[in-house]
Protein backbone atom coordinates (compact mmCIF):
# COMPACT_ATOMS: atom_id res chain seq x y z
CA UNK A 1 0.00 0.00 0.00
CA UNK A 2 1.28 3.04 -0.56
CA UNK A 3 1.88 5.73 2.02
CA UNK A 4 1.65 8.79 0.85
CA UNK A 5 -2.12 8.38 1.14
CA UNK A 6 -1.93 8.90 4.45
CA UNK A 7 0.47 11.88 4.58
CA UNK A 8 -0.45 14.94 6.53
CA UNK A 9 -3.29 16.84 4.22
CA UNK A 10 -4.54 13.47 2.05
CA UNK A 11 -8.23 13.20 1.63
CA UNK A 12 -8.04 9.74 2.99
CA UNK A 13 -6.21 10.92 6.54
CA UNK A 14 -8.91 13.82 6.66
CA UNK A 15 -11.82 11.15 6.55
CA UNK A 16 -10.30 8.71 8.68
CA UNK A 17 -9.31 11.12 11.21
CA UNK A 18 -12.57 12.88 10.81
CA UNK A 19 -14.68 9.79 11.37
CA UNK A 20 -12.52 8.35 14.23
CA UNK A 21 -13.18 11.54 16.07
CA UNK A 22 -16.45 12.01 15.30
CA UNK A 23 -17.34 8.62 16.36
CA UNK A 24 -15.33 8.98 19.69
CA UNK A 25 -16.75 12.17 20.78
CA UNK A 26 -20.03 11.22 20.15
CA UNK A 27 -20.16 7.86 22.22
CA UNK A 28 -17.97 9.37 24.92
CA UNK A 29 -20.76 11.60 25.58
CA UNK A 30 -23.54 9.31 25.29
CA UNK A 31 -21.16 7.35 27.58
CA UNK A 32 -20.70 10.15 29.88
CA UNK A 33 -24.36 10.46 29.97
CA UNK A 34 -25.06 7.30 31.08
CA UNK A 35 -22.18 7.35 33.48
CA UNK A 36 -23.96 10.63 35.05
CA UNK A 37 -27.29 9.33 35.20
CA UNK A 38 -28.29 7.42 38.09
CA UNK A 39 -30.69 4.45 36.23
CA UNK A 40 -27.63 3.61 34.54
CA UNK A 41 -23.69 2.80 35.68
CA UNK A 42 -23.95 5.64 37.77
CA UNK A 43 -20.87 7.46 38.92
CA UNK A 44 -21.87 9.79 41.87
CA UNK A 45 -17.71 11.52 41.60
CA UNK A 46 -18.58 12.32 37.61
CA UNK A 47 -22.34 13.41 38.64
CA UNK A 48 -21.37 16.01 41.21
CA UNK A 49 -17.82 17.23 40.03
CA UNK A 50 -17.24 16.68 36.33
CA UNK A 51 -21.17 16.57 34.45
CA UNK A 52 -20.40 19.19 31.35
CA UNK A 53 -23.82 18.03 30.26
CA UNK A 54 -25.92 19.26 33.32
CA UNK A 55 -23.80 22.75 33.23
CA UNK A 56 -24.67 22.90 29.51
CA UNK A 57 -28.37 22.38 30.16
CA UNK A 58 -28.42 24.67 33.37
CA UNK A 59 -26.88 27.67 31.01
CA UNK A 60 -29.02 27.05 28.53
CA UNK A 61 -32.02 27.12 30.34
CA UNK A 62 -30.35 29.91 32.35
CA UNK A 63 -30.04 31.99 29.55
CA UNK A 64 -33.44 31.15 27.94
CA UNK A 65 -35.08 32.20 31.25
CA UNK A 66 -33.23 35.32 31.44
CA UNK A 67 -34.19 36.52 27.99
CA UNK A 68 -37.54 35.63 28.47
CA UNK A 69 -37.54 37.61 31.64
CA UNK A 70 -35.90 40.56 30.13
CA UNK A 71 -39.13 40.37 27.73
CA UNK A 72 -41.25 40.86 30.72
CA UNK A 73 -42.73 36.86 30.94
CA UNK A 74 -43.05 35.63 34.39
CA UNK A 75 -41.14 32.25 34.07
CA UNK A 76 -40.46 29.39 36.14
CA UNK A 77 -37.41 26.40 35.92
CA UNK A 78 -35.59 23.59 37.67
CA UNK A 79 -33.14 21.41 36.26
CA UNK A 80 -34.33 20.72 33.23
CA UNK A 81 -37.87 22.42 32.73
CA UNK A 82 -38.80 26.30 32.00
CA UNK A 83 -42.40 27.41 32.25
CA UNK A 84 -43.59 30.50 30.88
CA UNK A 85 -47.10 31.73 32.85
CA UNK A 86 -49.56 31.92 30.19
CA UNK A 87 -47.83 30.24 27.41
CA UNK A 88 -45.94 27.09 27.61
CA UNK A 89 -43.05 25.25 28.73
CA UNK A 90 -39.81 23.18 27.55
CA UNK A 91 -38.64 19.97 28.82
CA UNK A 92 -34.67 19.83 28.23
CA UNK A 93 -33.77 16.81 27.38
CA UNK A 94 -30.08 15.43 26.26
CA UNK A 95 -30.90 15.24 22.76
CA UNK A 96 -31.75 18.96 23.20
CA UNK A 97 -28.30 19.90 23.72
CA UNK A 98 -26.59 20.02 20.45
CA UNK A 99 -23.89 17.43 21.74
CA UNK A 100 -24.04 15.85 17.59
CA UNK A 101 -23.99 18.92 15.87
CA UNK A 102 -21.10 20.13 17.87
CA UNK A 103 -19.36 16.57 17.67
CA UNK A 104 -19.27 17.01 14.04
CA UNK A 105 -18.46 20.43 13.67
CA UNK A 106 -15.61 19.70 16.12
CA UNK A 107 -14.34 16.70 14.37
CA UNK A 108 -14.47 18.20 11.51
CA UNK A 109 -12.60 21.09 12.22
CA UNK A 110 -9.43 19.13 14.07
CA UNK A 111 -9.23 16.89 10.95
CA UNK A 112 -9.37 19.55 8.70
CA UNK A 113 -5.56 20.55 7.70
CA UNK A 114 -5.22 23.88 9.32
CA UNK A 115 -3.00 25.69 11.55
CA UNK A 116 -4.32 25.48 15.43
CA UNK A 117 -5.16 29.51 15.42
CA UNK A 118 -7.14 29.16 11.96
CA UNK A 119 -9.13 26.11 14.06
CA UNK A 120 -9.90 28.24 16.82
CA UNK A 121 -10.59 30.80 15.23
CA UNK A 122 -13.46 29.63 13.12
CA UNK A 123 -14.49 26.42 15.62
CA UNK A 124 -14.97 28.63 19.14
CA UNK A 125 -17.35 31.36 17.52
CA UNK A 126 -19.21 28.59 15.42
CA UNK A 127 -19.94 26.49 18.87
CA UNK A 128 -21.20 29.59 20.35
CA UNK A 129 -23.46 30.52 17.62
CA UNK A 130 -24.90 26.88 17.71
CA UNK A 131 -25.44 27.26 20.96
CA UNK A 132 -27.19 31.12 20.86
CA UNK A 133 -29.44 29.50 18.48
CA UNK A 134 -30.14 26.87 21.15
CA UNK A 135 -31.51 29.40 23.38
CA UNK A 136 -33.40 31.29 20.72
CA UNK A 137 -35.09 27.77 20.04
CA UNK A 138 -35.98 27.36 23.76
CA UNK A 139 -37.32 30.48 23.92
CA UNK A 140 -39.63 30.59 20.93
CA UNK A 141 -40.71 26.77 22.33
CA UNK A 142 -41.54 28.08 25.60
CA UNK A 143 -43.58 30.39 24.17
CA UNK A 144 -45.19 28.85 20.75
CA UNK A 145 -45.39 24.95 21.94
CA UNK A 146 -48.63 23.41 22.89
CA UNK A 147 -48.07 19.99 22.12
CA UNK A 148 -46.21 17.34 20.76
CA UNK A 149 -49.33 16.07 18.72
CA UNK A 150 -50.02 19.38 17.48
CA UNK A 151 -47.59 19.83 14.76
CA UNK A 152 -46.69 17.64 11.50
CA UNK A 153 -42.56 17.85 11.90
CA UNK A 154 -41.19 17.64 15.22
CA UNK A 155 -39.12 20.45 16.08
CA UNK A 156 -35.48 18.82 16.89
CA UNK A 157 -35.51 17.84 13.14
CA UNK A 158 -36.30 20.99 11.75
CA UNK A 159 -33.64 22.67 14.38
CA UNK A 160 -31.31 20.18 13.45
CA UNK A 161 -32.07 20.49 9.73
CA UNK A 162 -31.35 24.41 9.79
CA UNK A 163 -28.51 23.82 11.80
CA UNK A 164 -26.38 21.36 9.78
CA UNK A 165 -26.88 23.64 6.34
CA UNK A 166 -25.85 26.45 7.99
CA UNK A 167 -22.72 24.25 9.54
CA UNK A 168 -22.25 22.83 5.64
CA UNK A 169 -22.48 26.28 4.36
CA UNK A 170 -19.96 27.63 6.67
CA UNK A 171 -17.75 24.99 6.63
CA UNK A 172 -17.77 25.08 2.32
CA UNK A 173 -16.82 28.97 3.33
CA UNK A 174 -14.34 28.03 5.81
CA UNK A 175 -12.51 25.49 3.49
CA UNK A 176 -12.68 27.42 0.36
CA UNK A 177 -10.67 30.11 2.36
CA UNK A 178 -8.00 27.95 3.30
CA UNK A 179 -7.59 25.71 0.51
CA UNK A 180 -7.56 28.88 -1.76
CA UNK A 181 -4.46 28.72 -4.45
CA UNK A 182 -2.44 32.11 -4.52
CA UNK A 183 -2.75 33.27 -8.02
Amino acid sequence: MDRRIFEKGSPLRFVLTFLSLFLLLHYFNILFFGLTTPENHYSPFLDNHLNYIRGLRHLLLGSSEWLLRLAGYDTVSNDMELLVAGKGHIRVLYSCLGLGVMSFLTAFVIAFPATLRQKLVFLLPALIIIQLLNILRFVLLALFWKSPGSLIIDHHTVFDAIIYVLIVVSLYVWVQRRTRMPV
